[in-house]
Protein backbone atom coordinates (compact mmCIF):
# COMPACT_ATOMS: atom_id res chain seq x y z
CA UNK A 1 0.00 0.00 0.00
CA UNK A 2 1.58 3.51 -0.88
CA UNK A 3 2.25 5.93 1.64
CA UNK A 4 2.59 8.73 -0.66
CA UNK A 5 -0.34 8.94 -3.08
CA UNK A 6 1.04 12.09 -5.56
CA UNK A 7 4.43 13.48 -7.10
CA UNK A 8 4.92 16.34 -8.49
CA UNK A 9 7.75 17.54 -10.45
CA UNK A 10 8.36 21.43 -10.80
CA UNK A 11 10.61 23.26 -13.52
CA UNK A 12 14.04 23.98 -12.93
CA UNK A 13 14.17 28.04 -11.90
CA UNK A 14 17.55 29.09 -10.50
CA UNK A 15 19.19 30.37 -13.57
CA UNK A 16 18.57 30.55 -17.17
CA UNK A 17 21.24 28.20 -17.75
CA UNK A 18 19.92 25.55 -15.43
CA UNK A 19 18.18 23.25 -18.05
CA UNK A 20 18.19 20.24 -14.96
CA UNK A 21 14.45 18.24 -15.33
CA UNK A 22 14.11 14.48 -14.96
CA UNK A 23 13.53 12.24 -18.27
CA UNK A 24 10.65 10.70 -19.31
CA UNK A 25 12.29 7.04 -17.98
CA UNK A 26 11.92 8.74 -14.43
CA UNK A 27 8.22 8.32 -15.25
CA UNK A 28 7.55 5.12 -17.13
CA UNK A 29 9.15 3.74 -13.61
CA UNK A 30 6.77 5.44 -11.89
CA UNK A 31 3.88 3.71 -13.88
CA UNK A 32 4.23 0.58 -11.87
CA UNK A 33 2.37 2.35 -8.80
CA UNK A 34 -0.80 3.17 -8.18
CA UNK A 35 -0.65 6.88 -8.02
CA UNK A 36 -3.44 8.66 -7.60
CA UNK A 37 -1.50 11.83 -9.73
CA UNK A 38 1.67 12.71 -11.23
CA UNK A 39 2.04 16.26 -12.20
CA UNK A 40 4.71 18.14 -14.45
CA UNK A 41 4.92 21.89 -14.58
CA UNK A 42 3.77 23.26 -17.78
CA UNK A 43 6.70 23.42 -20.06
CA UNK A 44 8.72 20.53 -18.07
CA UNK A 45 11.16 18.54 -20.25
CA UNK A 46 11.04 20.80 -23.22
CA UNK A 47 14.44 23.03 -22.83
CA UNK A 48 16.13 19.07 -22.92
CA UNK A 49 14.42 18.49 -26.09
CA UNK A 50 12.09 16.39 -25.04
CA UNK A 51 8.74 16.30 -26.38
CA UNK A 52 5.43 15.96 -24.10
CA UNK A 53 4.02 12.85 -25.65
CA UNK A 54 7.32 11.59 -24.53
CA UNK A 55 6.23 11.75 -20.84
CA UNK A 56 2.65 10.73 -21.53
CA UNK A 57 3.88 7.68 -23.30
CA UNK A 58 6.14 7.07 -20.05
CA UNK A 59 3.45 7.61 -17.53
CA UNK A 60 -0.05 7.50 -18.80
CA UNK A 61 -2.35 9.93 -17.35
CA UNK A 62 0.41 12.22 -16.40
CA UNK A 63 -1.11 15.66 -16.25
CA UNK A 64 0.17 19.02 -16.51
CA UNK A 65 -0.40 21.86 -14.34
CA UNK A 66 0.81 25.40 -12.34
CA UNK A 67 4.15 25.71 -10.35
CA UNK A 68 1.89 26.21 -8.05
CA UNK A 69 0.35 22.24 -8.74
CA UNK A 70 3.65 21.18 -8.70
CA UNK A 71 4.36 22.02 -5.71
CA UNK A 72 1.07 21.17 -3.92
CA UNK A 73 1.66 17.30 -4.11
CA UNK A 74 2.69 14.22 -1.79
CA UNK A 75 6.09 13.64 -3.27
CA UNK A 76 7.69 17.03 -4.37
CA UNK A 77 11.08 15.94 -6.92
CA UNK A 78 13.56 18.35 -7.45
CA UNK A 79 17.01 18.24 -7.95
CA UNK A 80 18.25 21.31 -7.07
CA UNK A 81 16.73 22.95 -3.58
CA UNK A 82 14.16 25.18 -4.57
CA UNK A 83 14.09 28.96 -3.29
CA UNK A 84 11.86 29.72 -0.06
CA UNK A 85 8.92 31.36 -2.23
CA UNK A 86 8.54 27.87 -3.70
CA UNK A 87 9.31 25.84 -0.27
CA UNK A 88 6.75 27.72 1.22
CA UNK A 89 4.54 26.64 -1.78
CA UNK A 90 4.63 22.99 -0.29
CA UNK A 91 1.69 21.67 2.01
CA UNK A 92 2.13 20.61 5.48
CA UNK A 93 3.37 17.07 5.76
CA UNK A 94 4.69 16.77 1.78
CA UNK A 95 8.01 15.38 1.40
CA UNK A 96 10.88 17.00 -0.60
CA UNK A 97 13.31 15.19 -2.68
CA UNK A 98 16.16 17.47 -3.39
CA UNK A 99 19.49 18.39 -2.77
CA UNK A 100 19.37 20.13 0.31
CA UNK A 101 22.53 20.30 2.01
CA UNK A 102 21.65 20.10 5.56
CA UNK A 103 25.30 19.82 7.09
CA UNK A 104 26.28 22.76 5.72
CA UNK A 105 22.58 24.97 6.07
CA UNK A 106 20.82 24.46 9.41
CA UNK A 107 18.40 27.11 8.78
CA UNK A 108 17.00 25.11 5.89
CA UNK A 109 16.98 21.96 8.31
CA UNK A 110 14.46 24.50 10.83
CA UNK A 111 12.75 25.72 7.77
CA UNK A 112 11.81 22.37 6.67
CA UNK A 113 10.51 22.38 10.58
CA UNK A 114 8.56 25.28 10.75
CA UNK A 115 6.81 24.44 7.47
CA UNK A 116 5.89 21.12 8.74
CA UNK A 117 7.72 19.17 5.88
CA UNK A 118 9.93 16.32 5.76
CA UNK A 119 12.83 17.42 3.68
CA UNK A 120 15.12 14.07 2.37
CA UNK A 121 18.27 14.86 1.16
CA UNK A 122 19.71 13.06 -2.17
CA UNK A 123 23.21 14.45 -0.98
CA UNK A 124 23.45 12.97 2.15
CA UNK A 125 21.57 9.39 1.50
CA UNK A 126 24.10 6.63 1.12
CA UNK A 127 24.44 3.02 1.66
CA UNK A 128 25.64 1.09 4.55
CA UNK A 129 29.47 1.36 3.46
CA UNK A 130 28.68 5.20 3.50
CA UNK A 131 29.17 5.57 -0.41
CA UNK A 132 26.27 7.78 -1.98
CA UNK A 133 23.67 6.88 -4.05
CA UNK A 134 22.80 9.41 -5.90
CA UNK A 135 26.07 11.49 -7.49
CA UNK A 136 27.66 12.03 -10.55
CA UNK A 137 31.23 12.65 -9.67
CA UNK A 138 33.04 11.67 -12.90
CA UNK A 139 30.82 14.45 -14.54
CA UNK A 140 31.70 16.88 -11.67
CA UNK A 141 35.71 15.65 -12.72
CA UNK A 142 35.44 16.03 -15.96
CA UNK A 143 33.52 18.60 -16.72
CA UNK A 144 35.54 20.79 -14.64
CA UNK A 145 38.71 19.66 -15.93
CA UNK A 146 37.62 20.18 -19.43
CA UNK A 147 36.09 23.78 -19.26
CA UNK A 148 39.66 24.31 -16.96
CA UNK A 149 41.94 23.21 -19.83
CA UNK A 150 39.75 25.15 -22.55
CA UNK A 151 40.14 28.02 -20.20
CA UNK A 152 43.98 27.66 -20.09
CA UNK A 153 44.34 27.15 -24.04
CA UNK A 154 42.84 30.21 -24.50
CA UNK A 155 45.47 32.17 -22.24
CA UNK A 156 48.38 30.51 -22.91
CA UNK A 157 49.86 30.47 -26.13
CA UNK A 158 52.04 27.90 -25.23
CA UNK A 159 49.27 25.03 -24.13
CA UNK A 160 49.72 23.83 -27.73
CA UNK A 161 53.40 24.18 -28.61
CA UNK A 162 55.43 20.99 -28.92
CA UNK A 163 57.97 23.05 -27.04
CA UNK A 164 56.25 23.67 -23.99
CA UNK A 165 57.12 20.91 -21.43
CA UNK A 166 54.41 19.08 -19.57
CA UNK A 167 51.48 20.82 -18.21
CA UNK A 168 51.61 20.82 -15.04
CA UNK A 169 48.04 19.55 -13.00
CA UNK A 170 47.75 20.47 -9.27
CA UNK A 171 45.15 18.34 -7.37
CA UNK A 172 44.33 19.49 -3.90
CA UNK A 173 42.39 16.57 -1.83
CA UNK A 174 42.72 12.08 -3.33
CA UNK A 175 39.26 11.26 -3.21
CA UNK A 176 36.71 10.68 -5.34
CA UNK A 177 36.42 13.44 -6.81
CA UNK A 178 40.07 14.39 -6.85
CA UNK A 179 40.33 10.46 -8.65
CA UNK A 180 37.88 11.75 -11.27
CA UNK A 181 39.83 15.02 -11.67
CA UNK A 182 42.92 13.38 -12.48
CA UNK A 183 42.13 11.03 -14.56
CA UNK A 184 40.49 14.17 -16.61
CA UNK A 185 43.44 15.46 -16.55
CA UNK A 186 45.87 13.59 -18.29
CA UNK A 187 43.21 13.22 -21.18
CA UNK A 188 42.71 17.36 -20.86
CA UNK A 189 39.24 16.50 -19.93
CA UNK A 190 38.93 15.58 -23.74
CA UNK A 191 40.28 12.88 -25.72
CA UNK A 192 39.88 14.40 -28.90
CA UNK A 193 42.00 17.38 -27.92
CA UNK A 194 44.72 15.13 -26.76
CA UNK A 195 44.74 13.02 -29.64
CA UNK A 196 45.21 16.34 -30.95
CA UNK A 197 47.78 17.48 -29.23
CA UNK A 198 49.05 13.89 -29.05
CA UNK A 199 49.45 13.80 -32.95
CA UNK A 200 51.08 17.32 -32.85
CA UNK A 201 53.88 16.40 -30.87
CA UNK A 202 53.39 18.45 -27.86
CA UNK A 203 54.35 16.88 -24.73
CA UNK A 204 51.37 15.38 -22.16
CA UNK A 205 50.05 16.55 -18.33
CA UNK A 206 51.78 15.83 -15.57
CA UNK A 207 49.39 15.17 -12.25
CA UNK A 208 50.92 16.07 -8.45
CA UNK A 209 48.25 15.21 -5.91
CA UNK A 210 48.22 17.15 -2.49
CA UNK A 211 46.48 15.67 0.05
CA UNK A 212 45.57 17.62 3.61
CA UNK A 213 49.08 16.95 5.55
CA UNK A 214 50.97 18.10 2.85
CA UNK A 215 49.10 21.32 1.88
CA UNK A 216 49.80 22.13 5.49
CA UNK A 217 53.26 22.45 5.08
CA UNK A 218 53.66 25.55 3.63
CA UNK A 219 56.97 25.46 1.81
CA UNK A 220 56.08 22.30 -0.24
CA UNK A 221 52.57 24.33 -1.29
CA UNK A 222 54.35 27.20 -2.19
CA UNK A 223 56.99 25.00 -3.94
CA UNK A 224 54.12 23.34 -5.82
CA UNK A 225 52.12 26.30 -6.61
CA UNK A 226 55.20 27.84 -8.72
CA UNK A 227 55.16 24.49 -10.71
CA UNK A 228 51.68 24.77 -11.48
CA UNK A 229 49.60 25.86 -14.72
CA UNK A 230 46.28 24.30 -13.56
CA UNK A 231 45.25 23.91 -9.65
CA UNK A 232 42.10 22.08 -8.75
CA UNK A 233 40.52 22.37 -5.54
CA UNK A 234 39.07 18.51 -4.88
CA UNK A 235 38.81 18.97 -1.14
CA UNK A 236 36.78 17.55 1.45
CA UNK A 237 37.75 19.41 4.54
CA UNK A 238 37.18 18.42 8.56
CA UNK A 239 37.38 21.87 9.05
CA UNK A 240 35.56 24.35 6.36
CA UNK A 241 36.17 27.36 7.91
CA UNK A 242 40.38 26.74 7.30
CA UNK A 243 41.22 27.43 4.11
CA UNK A 244 43.61 25.01 2.36
CA UNK A 245 45.34 27.77 0.07
CA UNK A 246 45.24 31.61 1.40
CA UNK A 247 44.71 33.85 -0.72
CA UNK A 248 48.56 35.21 -0.76
CA UNK A 249 49.63 32.02 -1.63
CA UNK A 250 47.75 32.31 -4.68
CA UNK A 251 51.19 34.91 -5.55
CA UNK A 252 52.82 32.17 -6.34
CA UNK A 253 50.74 30.78 -9.51
CA UNK A 254 52.54 31.54 -12.31
CA UNK A 255 50.40 34.61 -13.82
CA UNK A 256 48.66 32.79 -16.77
CA UNK A 257 47.67 29.70 -13.92
CA UNK A 258 43.88 28.44 -13.78
CA UNK A 259 42.03 27.90 -10.78
CA UNK A 260 39.51 24.89 -11.60
CA UNK A 261 36.78 24.99 -8.03
CA UNK A 262 35.47 21.32 -7.61
CA UNK A 263 34.68 21.89 -4.28
CA UNK A 264 32.64 25.13 -4.78
CA UNK A 265 32.16 25.23 -0.92
CA UNK A 266 30.20 27.78 0.22
CA UNK A 267 31.15 31.12 1.61
CA UNK A 268 29.21 31.73 5.26
CA UNK A 269 30.91 34.76 7.15
CA UNK A 270 27.32 35.15 9.79
CA UNK A 271 28.29 31.39 11.63
CA UNK A 272 30.55 30.53 14.05
CA UNK A 273 33.11 29.14 12.24
CA UNK A 274 32.77 31.17 9.53
CA UNK A 275 32.05 28.74 6.31
CA UNK A 276 34.67 29.63 3.32
CA UNK A 277 36.22 27.84 0.55
CA UNK A 278 39.51 26.04 0.55
CA UNK A 279 40.68 28.27 -2.22
CA UNK A 280 40.71 31.32 -0.21
CA UNK A 281 39.35 34.79 -1.62
CA UNK A 282 37.86 33.47 -5.50
CA UNK A 283 34.31 33.77 -6.92
CA UNK A 284 31.86 31.17 -6.95
CA UNK A 285 30.20 30.11 -10.54
CA UNK A 286 26.92 29.11 -11.90
CA UNK A 287 25.69 27.49 -14.86
CA UNK A 288 25.08 30.88 -16.61
CA UNK A 289 28.80 32.19 -15.54
CA UNK A 290 31.69 30.05 -14.44
CA UNK A 291 34.74 31.46 -15.87
CA UNK A 292 36.06 34.71 -13.98
CA UNK A 293 39.20 36.41 -14.97
CA UNK A 294 41.09 38.31 -12.63
CA UNK A 295 39.60 41.63 -13.56
CA UNK A 296 36.15 39.99 -13.19
CA UNK A 297 33.56 42.30 -11.47
CA UNK A 298 32.71 39.02 -9.20
CA UNK A 299 35.72 39.79 -7.81
CA UNK A 300 35.36 43.04 -6.34
CA UNK A 301 31.57 41.93 -5.34
CA UNK A 302 33.45 39.55 -2.79
CA UNK A 303 32.50 39.91 0.91
CA UNK A 304 35.36 42.53 2.11
CA UNK A 305 36.57 40.34 4.94
CA UNK A 306 37.35 37.36 2.85
CA UNK A 307 41.21 38.28 1.54
CA UNK A 308 41.41 38.55 -2.71
CA UNK A 309 43.40 41.03 -3.69
CA UNK A 310 45.90 38.08 -4.88
CA UNK A 311 43.84 36.71 -8.36
CA UNK A 312 44.08 34.38 -10.96
CA UNK A 313 41.69 32.93 -13.69
CA UNK A 314 39.13 31.13 -11.80
CA UNK A 315 36.54 28.78 -13.08
CA UNK A 316 33.67 27.50 -11.02
CA UNK A 317 30.27 25.89 -11.04
CA UNK A 318 28.12 24.88 -8.11
CA UNK A 319 26.97 22.14 -10.43
CA UNK A 320 29.73 20.72 -13.08
CA UNK A 321 27.59 18.15 -14.22
CA UNK A 322 25.10 20.44 -15.10
CA UNK A 323 26.59 21.83 -18.02
CA UNK A 324 25.87 18.71 -20.15
CA UNK A 325 22.21 18.17 -18.76
CA UNK A 326 21.26 15.28 -20.56
CA UNK A 327 23.84 13.11 -19.46
CA UNK A 328 23.49 14.28 -16.17
CA UNK A 329 19.67 13.95 -15.92
CA UNK A 330 20.21 10.11 -17.17
CA UNK A 331 22.52 9.46 -14.16
CA UNK A 332 20.64 10.90 -11.36
CA UNK A 333 16.89 9.73 -13.09
CA UNK A 334 18.12 6.35 -12.68
CA UNK A 335 20.12 6.60 -9.10
CA UNK A 336 16.37 8.15 -7.72
CA UNK A 337 14.35 4.86 -8.71
CA UNK A 338 15.51 2.71 -5.40
CA UNK A 339 15.01 6.01 -3.44
CA UNK A 340 11.66 7.10 -4.41
CA UNK A 341 10.25 3.67 -4.29
CA UNK A 342 11.47 3.61 -0.71
CA UNK A 343 9.81 7.01 -0.23
CA UNK A 344 6.23 5.87 -1.95
CA UNK A 345 6.03 2.27 -0.11
CA UNK A 346 7.15 3.16 3.77
CA UNK A 347 6.66 7.20 3.75
CA UNK A 348 9.48 8.78 5.76
CA UNK A 349 7.52 7.64 8.90
CA UNK A 350 7.97 4.25 8.08
CA UNK A 351 11.86 4.33 6.72
CA UNK A 352 14.06 1.72 9.42
CA UNK A 353 17.32 3.26 10.20
CA UNK A 354 18.15 -0.34 10.65
CA UNK A 355 17.06 -3.83 9.32
CA UNK A 356 14.34 -3.95 6.10
CA UNK A 357 15.65 -3.35 2.81
CA UNK A 358 19.17 -1.39 2.14
CA UNK A 359 17.73 1.70 -0.12
CA UNK A 360 15.53 1.54 2.82
CA UNK A 361 17.75 2.65 5.55
CA UNK A 362 20.13 4.44 3.17
CA UNK A 363 17.37 7.00 1.92
CA UNK A 364 16.44 7.55 5.86
CA UNK A 365 20.19 8.63 6.19
CA UNK A 366 18.72 11.60 4.24
CA UNK A 367 15.70 12.77 6.50
CA UNK A 368 16.40 16.38 7.65
CA UNK A 369 15.22 15.35 11.38
CA UNK A 370 18.87 13.62 11.56
CA UNK A 371 20.46 17.33 11.65
CA UNK A 372 17.30 18.70 14.39
CA UNK A 373 19.00 19.94 17.10
CA UNK A 374 19.39 16.80 19.87
CA UNK A 375 19.28 14.74 17.06
CA UNK A 376 21.22 11.74 16.87
CA UNK A 377 22.74 9.97 13.55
Amino acid sequence: MLQLHSIGFPCARHEAAEVREFKPTLLAFLAQFPLDRVVLEEAYGARLGIAPEAYDAAFPGVSRGTREAAFAQDLVVVLRCPVEADLRRLRRGAVLLSMLHFPTRPGRVALMEELGVTGVALDQIADDLDRRLVENLEAVGTNGIRVGMETLASLWPPFRSPQRGPLRVTVLGAGAVGSWAMRAAVRYGDDEVRAQLREAGVPGVQVTVLDVELTRDAAVLEETLRQTDLLVDATLRAKPSVPVVRNAQLAHLPAHAVIVDLSVDPIDLSRTPPLVKAVEGIPQGNLDRYVFAPGDPAWDALDPREPHAVRRTVVSCYSWPGIRPVECMTVYGKQLEPIVRALLERGPAGLPSTGGAWAERATARGLHRRWLPGATA
